[in-house]
């Protein structure tokens, strides 16, 4: 079953997916997830546990880019599985790289910034990095 989880921080906030995203109902998750974000400057999809992700789930992202775009929030997809990527190198979605997510984050929280380094570079911490 595909899960959702936000996590806000200051005015960046963080919708983290995992699973696989080819059915309605999680399409309509990550929806309503996103949507409930009025109050953030930019909206993060951390799409590193989504393992898969259908047409319905296509379709919801273009969708959640627009309202974004019209409520004046940044809309930014984050570390896409290569599964995944496959299917969104079909249409234009900005995607973060590891720095900007690095940059987006360490005015918000360092803590969080460093379990973004440990989860991108699980030896960081072993030799002191994070």
């Amino acid at each position: 079953m595909p899960s959702v989880h936000i996590d806000n921080r200051g005015e960046a906030a963080i919708v983290e997916c995992a699973g696989r995203f080819v059915r309605n109902e999680a399409a309509c998750k990550i929806r309503e997830a996103v949507t409930s974000q009025t109050n953030a400057q930019v909206v993060i999809l951390d799409l590193t546990e989504m393992h898969a992700i259908g047409g319905g789930g296509l379709g919801t992202l273009l969708l959640l880019q627009k309202w974004a775009r019209d409520h004046d929030i940044q809309f930014k997809l984050f570390n896409p599985s290569a599964r995944v990527l496959d299917k969104l190198k079909h249409v234009d979605f900005e995607i973060a790289s590891l720095e900007e997510m690095m940059s987006l984050l360490s005015s918000v929280d360092s803590q969080y910034a460093r379990a973004l380094i440990e989860s991108q570079f699980p030896f960081a911490s072993i030799v002191g990095y994070a």
